[in-house]
């Protein structure tokens, strides 16, 4: 690990020189692609040259032990180190990891009711509500593409994308059966009834990403209607994009025109296909593979939201939370940082 390590550094000082070169940037793309890989480095080699730091101030410190006049600093920076190392070589470890390319893509949410009728759809818009509460905390945008709505305002099925740095990579773990007990709106005796809605996450991959044959694509234009079938457009822009290989059908009906619906469709069309192609991959898996936190396997049962006793249990790493309220409103951040450490520490398991 220590000479990949050092050729990782050589290899950013040698960025860092090129950088600082004058000719450099009469080649503005060549700018840009340096400047994309000192930002991808950075972190690994900032972290490196501390543990070399702090390696050498373990020594020197070490060293003083033996100085009755140093003694008593010297052991307290030589405990310092002691306690820093193994920190960051876990740190350096997980920056070892491969990277996933899709994780700073956009993504696009699906989210469908499933079991419970009106309540199952009303806590699909709820999961909606807090997906779009917590990309406002993030600084991301989230844009609906497509949407079908019921009378008391839940949502059949809704289809958004979310565009923000690194949105996929907070995002991802979130695929699969979200499952929410509480009394619903609808129910006048006070019973708890258990609904359930499917979440699936998809890196917005462009149609250069996949194979896509036009020939193979059937178009279908129509009106934007809202609940009830109430038009929101006078003018057939919404579209709908049928994949006839394997029965995909994607809608959008949110943009102004045609166009712009046509080439957000043919986006979430390419993710979509990208997504069935990986979930064959990962059906090939062991079944211990497909457990793991990162798998996004749609029909696993994920995350359970009980309303009476205040709390969140994401089944995959045994985590309860109660501040139920704070998380429908957008509060991620907690549950997000436990998948993420969930699935680096499963990944360093699989490198032992």
């Amino acid at each position: 690990m220590l000479d990949k390590l050092i050729a990782i550094e050589a290899k950013y000082s040698q960025i860092e020189a090129r950088l600082a070169a004058p000719e450099t940037y009469d080649d503005p793309a060549q700018v840009a692609r340096l400047n994309k890989e000192q930002a991808e480095l950075a972190p690994l080699v900032e972290t490196f040259r501390t543990y070399q730091q702090t390696l050498n101030a373990r020594d020197q410190a070490h060293a003083l032990l033996g100085d009755p006049e140093m003694r008593e600093l010297a052991q307290e920076e030589y405990d310092q180190a002691l306690k820093d190392i193994p920190r960051l070589e876990r740190e350096i470890q997980i920056l070892l990891l491969p990277k996933d390319p899709n994780d700073n893509k956009n993504v696009i949410v699906e989210i469908r009711a499933g079991v419970g009728g009106e309540e199952a759809a009303l806590f699909a818009h709820s999961l909606y509500r807090m997906y779009s509460m917590y990309a406002e905390r993030r600084g991301w945008r989230a844009e609906v593409d497509s949407v079908s709505e019921t009378e008391l305002g839940g949502v059949k099925e809704i289809s958004f994308t979310i565009e923000g740095e690194g949105a996929f990579s907070r995002l991802k773990y979130e695929s699969g059966v979200h499952r929410v007990q509480r009394v619903p709106e609808t129910e006048s005796g006070g019973r708890v009834h258990t609904s359930t809605v499917t979440v699936a996450v998809l890196p917005e991959m462009e149609t250069a990403d996949v194979r896509l044959d036009m020939a193979d694509i059937e178009m279908q234009v129509f009106r934007s209607s809202g609940a009830g079938g109430q038009h929101v457009n006078k003018t057939s822009s919404a579209v709908r994009l049928i994949h006839r290989p394997t029965g995909t059908v994607v809608e959008c009906q949110q943009e102004r025109s045609q166009f712009q619906n046509r080439d957000k469709a043919m986006r979430i069309l390419a993710s979509r296909l990208y997504e069935a192609q990986q979930e064959k991959i990962s059906s090939e898996y062991t079944a211990q593979r497909r457990s793991q936190v990162g798998s996004g396997m749609r029909n696993e049962r994920i995350r359970t939201y009980n309303f009476p006793q205040g709390r969140v249990t994401d089944h995959r790493i045994g985590l309860t939370l109660y501040k139920i309220d704070s998380i429908m409103n957008g509060d991620l951040n907690e549950l997000m940082d436990a998948l993420a450490a969930a699935d680096q520490a499963q990944r360093l398991k699989e490198q032992d």
